[in-house]
């Protein structure tokens, strides 16, 4: 009051009465206000900067980046113009109220985006961060966000119907049921966030497959309503995180993170081909070191067990075989389509293509080889072996 006095004084001094008062006090706020801001933008923000690049730590160069700084600046104009408007207007005038409302409402406003900024910096730490990186954090900072600007809503809604906040509170708090319905996507996901989170069971960069939902790749975004998976064939997939709770999906990240990928794959022997070895065969695969002079001398050898024992060592002499996980070869359930004999193994190969590649070797190796054993892979008769059985005929 005594400083409204004296600029009143001052004016007055200088012949300036009435409307024309009012006019220049607003001015000089307004310049005021408009050198503060240049203060800022042109002096403090660059020191800041250059204070941040000289320091060793990396939490400040988040925390007080550009647009933390810039909505910090743009606090200034409506804070000085709040403080001083009082001095261009009588206390009881009208248009004092409302230009006070509306820098309060500015300054509501600002302030919301200065907060949602540095929750934008503590994002972008937290992914640099080697602990939390990984984890599905972007939901929980679009919840703050949210509930940030939910806030800075019903304070604005305050200031324009001039009402105290926590009475529009208590009302929500009487509609909750509705709020809860409107935005029910949005609180589970929140939930479901913060679990997947908790628990560990998704990041972004692992592999899930969710046939449910036609998702087969790679988890690109977790947010607050949406999962974000490319599939293998390059299209996106969305599922509701509050899914990924409820329901089953496979995540192969433990495939990754341990030593190798598995490979389960059967080959069909014709069963009329399983039979004992002769005496020369057994010389050949005593020769060759696929069978011991214990078990040649034993006498009947069935040519499938030694072509079991061959697989297995053939396995174990591939470089990309993890040969310290399990290996072995076993035989399945006969079938109608003759008796399975089912590798398990693991390959050190990871990525698709290798692991494909290696898949095929093996098995081009083993079809090419069969037939030294005196066995036959079972294939069902084609239209060629009809039209040779009818020419032998």
């Amino acid at each position: 009051m005594e400083l409204s006095n004296k600029w009143v004084d001052t004016l007055h001094a200088w012949g300036i009465h009435g409307i024309m008062l009012q006019i220049v006090t607003v001015a000089a706020i307004l310049v005021i206000a408009f050198i503060l801001d240049y203060v800022c933008r042109r002096g403090i923000i660059p020191m800041i900067r250059k204070v941040v690049r000289k320091t060793k730590i990396e939490w400040d160069d988040y925390l007080l980046n550009d647009k933390v700084l810039d909505n910090t600046c743009h606090l200034i104009p409506p804070i000085v113009i709040y403080l001083l408007l009082p001095l261009a207007f009588p206390p009881q005038s009208p248009l004092l109220s409302y230009l006070l409302m509306f820098s309060q409402i500015y300054i509501v406003v600002v302030t919301v985006r200065l907060i949602n900024a540095v929750i934008s910096s503590l994002y972008e730490l937290s992914n640099r961060s080697d602990k939390l990186k990984d984890r599905p954090l972007k939901g929980v900072y679009q919840m703050m966000k949210m509930v940030v600007i939910g806030v800075g809503a019903i304070i604005i809604f305050s200031l324009l119907l001039d009402k105290d906040p926590s009475r529009l509170l208590t009302g929500l708090g009487a509609s909750a049921a509705i709020l809860m319905l409107v935005f029910k996507d949005t609180i589970m996901g929140l939930v479901a966030g913060v679990q997947l989170s908790a628990y560990d069971m998704l990041r972004p960069g692992d592999w899930i497959s969710m046939p449910k939902y036609g998702a087969d790749g790679i988890v690109q975004e977790v947010t607050l309503n949406t999962v974000k998976v490319q599939n293998w064939d390059n299209t996106i997939t969305t599922i509701p995180p509050y899914a990924l709770v409820s329901d089953s999906f496979q995540n192969w990240r433990g495939m990754r993170e341990s030593g190798g990928r598995r490979i389960k794959r059967s080959l069909h022997i014709d069963m009329n081909s399983i039979r004992f070895c002769t005496a020369d065969e057994m010389d050949y695969f005593a020769a060759q070191g696929w069978i011991s002079e214990a078990e040649k001398a034993g006498g009947q050898i069935v040519n499938l067990h030694v072509f079991c024992h061959y697989i297995e060592r053939y396995l174990r002499s591939l470089q990309e075989v993890n040969t310290g996980m399990t290996l072995m070869v076993r035989q399945l359930q006969p079938l109608p389509e003759g008796l399975p004999v089912e590798l398990y193994f693991f390959t050190t190969h990871k990525d698709w293509i290798p692991y494909e590649r290696l898949q095929a070797k093996v098995f081009e190796h083993l079809f090419a080889v069969i037939g030294t054993f005196g066995l036959r892979v079972y294939q069902k008769p084609s239209s060629l072996d009809l039209e040779r059985m009818n020419r032998s005929i």
